[in-house]
């Protein structure tokens, strides 16, 4: 049974998710036209533009600014980490891989960033991981092992499936990092990271003689980056912030069935055994992952921190009388306190096991 009040971030999660998926295949169309690097750096570089214009136009009309921690100079090393790992290597190696493999059978190897971020969370950055997550990371990765399998290739691997699944090992180290920093504006994280990522890649295009793109496929190559790579990417650090990397990477494993499901009904894609029983085991593995509770006492050591928050049980801290209406983001202390509830590894919520 899922606890929708403990599980609600996943939400956002699996809406990210979805727009994530449908872009796989809306990229592939894109291919025919765009250098593989080029339309990365596209994607990126209408995501950041995208968000930048959004920011500035709400402020623009509203005069609202935004309620949300800012970044600090020691999240910027993390940032930059991000930036470089998700931002430039990864979107590279996903639009090479695509260019020489079926957009399904590229969507659901996605799901090698979900298997990927759960091992580098527990082993590299001490995250808390149970076995409910573990097991339906080994059903992923089952899954990915089926589809990655192509009798054509030399050891029967392909190199562009290859490639897809090091996007994933880049996307999961960027996971792990914007993880770092989830607690400050993920609308600031996802611009920055579109506008650095998109000019380094398309310069990289550019260096590599890349042809320029028809203002059209520029245009629709930039709006599909700004849902798929920047309201995703928006939506997806504010569930990394209430639900960790791990379970954040399990929620999103449904974008590749976004992903299969578009390329089957908008590219004609046939529906193929082997992608009917992967499909059956990303949807087991989904169902563990929304289906995992997690409870016990804990103790919350002392902590002075900044990011949005509600006066709940973890914020009865004091106030000078400057800060915003509910929600707001301030300087706040954490007094150490022991108490036993459900919950998952959000900020307040990393300690050891």
């Amino acid at each position: 049974m899922i606890d929708f009040k403990l599980q609600r971030y996943a939400l956002f999660a699996l809406f990210a998710a979805a727009l994530f998926g449908a872009s796989t295949p809306l990229a592939k169309l894109l291919l025919d036209s765009v250098s593989p690097t080029t339309l990365a750096g596209l994607l990126y570089l209408g995501s950041g533009i995208g968000l930048l214009a959004i920011r500035i136009g709400k402020a623009w009309f509203t005069g609202e600014t935004s309620n949300e921690a800012q970044l600090k100079r020691s999240d910027y090393p993390w940032l930059v980490g991000a930036v470089l790992t998700g931002g430039v290597v990864a979107p590279v190696m996903l639009m090479w891989g695509l260019s020489g493999i079926t957009a399904s059978a590229a969507s659901l190897l996605l799901n090698f960033e979900s298997v990927i971020t759960t091992l580098v969370a527990a082993l590299v950055f001490h995250e808390a991981v149970g076995r409910r997550i573990w097991v339906a990371s080994i059903v992923m990765l089952c899954g990915g092992l089926l589809l990655s399998y192509d009798p054509r290739a030399y050891f029967s691997l392909s190199v562009n499936s290859i490639a897809v699944t090091g996007a994933c090992l880049m996307w999961a180290i960027d996971n792990n990092l914007t993880r770092k920093i989830s607690a400050t504006d993920p609308t600031t994280i996802a611009m920055i990271k579109g506008l650095v990522a998109g000019t380094v890649t398309v310069s990289l295009g550019r260096l590599s003689g890349d042809i320029v793109p028809a203002t059209s496929n520029v245009a629709g190559a930039m709006i599909l980056g700004l849902f798929s790579y920047g309201i995703s990417l928006v939506l997806f650090i504010y569930a990394l912030r209430h639900l960790g990397s791990a379970r954040t990477g399990a929620h999103f494993s449904t974008a590749p069935f976004i992903g299969a499901g578009v390329a089957i009904l908008v590219l004609g894609e046939p529906l193929t055994m082997s992608f009917a029983i992967a499909l059956i085991l990303m949807a087991l593995a989904t169902w563990l992952a929304l289906t995992e509770q997690h409870g016990h006492e804990h103790t919350h050591e002392y902590m002075v921190h900044t990011h949005r928050h509600y006066h709940d049980e973890h914020h009865r801290h004091e106030h000078d009388g400057t800060e915003d209406p509910e929600p707001h983001a301030h300087a706040h202390v954490h007094l150490p306190m022991t108490h036993r509830h459900p919950h998952l590894p959000d900020i307040h919520h990393r300690h050891e096991h």
